[in-house]
């Protein structure tokens, strides 16, 4: 459906229901975020054939004035299907607490209150902004787990789920009472509801088709193991001839890229500073780095789930990845919901500690920590036209024959002495210019 409207579901003490939801958007330079509704109501349905028939038949609500309304009504009724990524189930969170603060317990939970923000936003309930500001946990979900390591991060989740099990029926009950199932014209309803009825059974017939598929294909892979079982000693020796043939042509073949990343040639990338976790994409066009952003600014997010809707809001905003041929397929995805963020390992870049350690010397440094880090800079530097990162660490400054030091050790060369406080000056200098490049969403 229209990227700038979004169909979305809400798990509710009343049940599931479906309404849209248009996201922050700027309008006459003023910033807007609207649900369907009117005045102080906000219309749910039971399900997509009803939100289709409303939409085709009312004019009168909130988002009537919104940019990309006139798509809307013309949408079939399983375009107004809300997809997974867009499925808020407020009545599990409590669930939600009690589990351990993993990845995706912390992503689930995260995006639930981030739509209940917009909730209480949009609707004025003051009674959830009370609930939500009352445990420091509720303003850090987007960070992902780095907040809940720890010490500190276990109380701070334990403080978190015992306001949800103590609370969280505040804000389902303010929710609940401004949600408001309208009327809709029976004839539409009864067209919207066969069109729907015709998506799930061709979905059903599919899936019915896909599960015959595997059953033939198990029952193939029987009748081969029946076979192999009369093959003479002759065959048995051609097939392990032709089998170590074909050993050797995968020993010479080149591996070859797989996944959606890989096929896109973009690259999802982690940093861990000292303060947060951040996510972004970058990739290279000629050796030259790009990232997500403009002019210089990184647009990064706290999660990953936060990154992929990013890009599904923003995806056609000024950004230097939009020029890559292949960015079409990455904003597809996220509107879709179904682009999920993975980061490799040599795409994690650690800056929190090295200051720490080059303050104790190069023995004290890991080398794949600093190369990772460096690279990220000079990237950063590159792609913003900046010299200072080039010029910061060349190996006629001080922090520069350090760094080469631990990245090219040379029994020959001189080790850099102590103390270090000039190089520690120097690095943390540059971190700090590489964070002001940081524009977190």
């Amino acid at each position: 459906m229209s990227q700038d409207i979004v169909s979305i579901e809400l798990g509710l003490p009343q049940g599931d229901v479906v309404t849209l939801w248009a996201p922050r958007w700027r309008e006459d330079g003023e910033e807007w975020e609207a649900f369907l509704g009117h005045e102080e109501d906000l219309y749910a349905f039971p399900d997509a054939a009803h939100l289709a028939a409303f939409v085709r038949t009312v004019d009168e609500h909130d988002l009537a004035d919104h940019p990309a309304w006139d798509v809307v009504p013309e949408l079939s009724v399983p375009e107004l299907l809300p997809d997974e990524a867009h499925t808020y189930d407020l009545v599990g969170v409590p669930e939600l607490a009690a589990e351990e603060p993993d990845t995706w317990t912390i992503g689930e939970l995260a995006d639930i209150i981030s739509i209940v923000r917009s909730l209480a936003d949009v609707c004025e309930l003051d009674e959830v902004h009370e609930v939500l500001n009352s445990a420091a946990g509720f303003a850090v979900l987007e960070q992902g787990t780095f907040p809940f390591t720890g010490r500190e991060g276990e109380k701070l989740w334990t403080d978190l789920a015992e306001t949800i099990s103590e609370r969280w029926d505040e804000v389902l009950d303010a929710i609940d009472e401004v949600v408001v199932v309208p009327d809709v014209d029976k004839a539409t309803l009864d067209e919207t509801t066969d069109e729907l009825a015709a998506f799930q059974a061709e979905s059903a017939e599919a899936e019915s088709a896909l599960d015959a598929e595997d059953a033939d294909d198990a029952d193939d892979v029987v009748e081969d193991e029946s076979k192999k079982d009369d093959d003479t000693d002759d065959d048995a020796d051609d097939e392990a001839a032709a089998a170590e043939d074909e050993d050797e042509e995968e020993e010479d073949a080149e591996p070859e890229p797989v996944g959606f990343w890989a096929e896109v040639g973009i690259d999802p990338i982690k940093i861990i500073t000292a303060e947060a976790e951040y996510y972004t994409l970058r990739c290279y066009l000629d050796d030259e780095p790009i990232f997500l952003g403009a002019k210089g600014k990184i647009v990064v997010t706290k999660s990953p789930r936060a990154l992929a809707k990013h890009i599904a809001q923003a995806a056609n905003e000024d950004n230097d990845l939009a020029e890559v041929s292949t960015w079409d397929d990455v904003a597809t995805k996220a509107t879709d919901g179904s682009l999920e963020i993975e980061v490799e390992t040599d795409n994690t870049y650690v800056l929190s500690g090295l200051g720490e350690d080059i303050e104790e010397g190069p023995d004290a440094v890991d080398p794949v920590q600093l190369d990772l880090a460096v690279e990220l800079l000079n990237d950063a530097a590159d792609w913003a036209g900046d010299k200072s990162v080039s010029e910061g660490l060349a190996q006629s400054e001080s922090l520069g024959w350090l760094v080469s030091f631990v990245l090219r050790p040379d029994p020959t060369r001189l080790a850099p002495s102590a103390p270090f406080d000039a190089e520690v000056e120097s690095w943390r200098k540059l971190v700090s210019e590489f964070e002001e490049r940081l524009d977190i969403q």
